[in-house]
């Protein structure tokens, strides 16, 4: 039994998706999501639906009875996380699944993101639980980027923080991709994988790439980081979370979001998606 957490978000349901094409019985999936009523689609599949709730330790509990590898997708608010996510390790070590899969980030271990220290806190959790385990460090999705296209063309500038930073982003298929992969070879016990899209880019090559594919001049602006804080408060965030995403910024133009590593392409036996295919795919909406 394969269960997916989060799998009515967006990488949850690529991975189930890519179980299900890769011949794994929707019988033997388990969808564990908060609201089992937005997984319909995926129950009319045959795929087994189970309320899993974060801060339901019993639901948890229920959701991983008879696991053999679990995919743990990292929780989605900031600043609640470790004591979320040590609900699901507590939930995990119990069932004991023979793999435990958890979505992490890029470079967690050396990263001075604040972003990364739910993450490195969740890691030591995993490690400490003694359960055979594999760390999918994500790098950032490159729909996160291409999502603002239509703002950029209409101002004529990509606006960021990141300075001349390499950025590995990768397309959130290719991220789930690797996760089914590890899900349904063996051999992946205890290894971490820093996943990062390949070749990575800067911003400016960003903008220029949306430059040539839409026939527009866009440039890249490149704001002080308290100046991007700023901008990400006056379209509605509160100031702690801007100044979280504001310091991923400093991240990225440190180094902190570049791989070099080759995970991503080995895991998916292919190339992973490039900026210009990934750009053409947003232009075309």
């Amino acid at each position: 039994m394969i269960v997916v957490t989060g799998a009515t978000g967006h990488l949850g349901t690529l991975v189930i998706k890519d179980l299900l094409a890769a011949a794994v019985p929707a019988s033997e999936i388990v969808a564990a999501v908060r609201s089992p009523e937005r997984a319909a689609g995926l129950a009319e599949l045959g795929v087994q639906v189970r309320r899993a709730d974060y801060d339901d330790p019993e639901s948890l509990a229920t959701a991983f009875t008879g696991v053999d590898k679990l995919l743990f997708v990292s929780g989605s608010e900031v600043g609640q996380r470790v004591r979320q996510h040590r609900n699901v390790v507590d939930a995990a070590r119990a069932a004991g699944p023979a793999l435990l899969a958890y979505t992490s980030i890029l470079n967690a271990d050396t990263t001075r993101m604040v972003l990364a220290e739910e993450h490195k806190a969740t890691e030591a959790m995993i490690r400490e639980s003694g359960l055979p385990f594999v760390l999918l460090r994500n790098g950032f999705y490159l729909e996160l980027y291409t999502a603002d296209f239509d703002r950029a063309l209409a101002r004529g500038s990509i606006v960021d923080a990141a300075g001349d930073g390499r950025l590995s982003a990768a397309t959130r298929p290719d991220l789930a991709g690797a996760a089914a992969a590890v899900l349904t070879t063996e051999g992946h016990e205890n290894k971490v994988y820093e996943l990062g899209g390949e070749p990575a880019f800067t911003m400016t090559e960003l903008a220029e790439e949306l430059s040539r594919q839409s026939g527009r001049t866009v440039v890249y602006q490149d704001l002080p980081p308290a100046e991007y804080a700023g901008l990400l408060v006056d379209a509605g965030l509160p100031p702690a979370l801007a100044d979280v995403y504001a310091d991923t910024r400093v991240g990225t133009a440190r180094g902190d979001l570049f791989t070099d590593s080759g995970d991503l392409p080995r895991l998916l036996g292919r190339p992973t998606t490039s900026l210009r295919t990934a750009v053409a795919e947003a232009l075309r909406g």
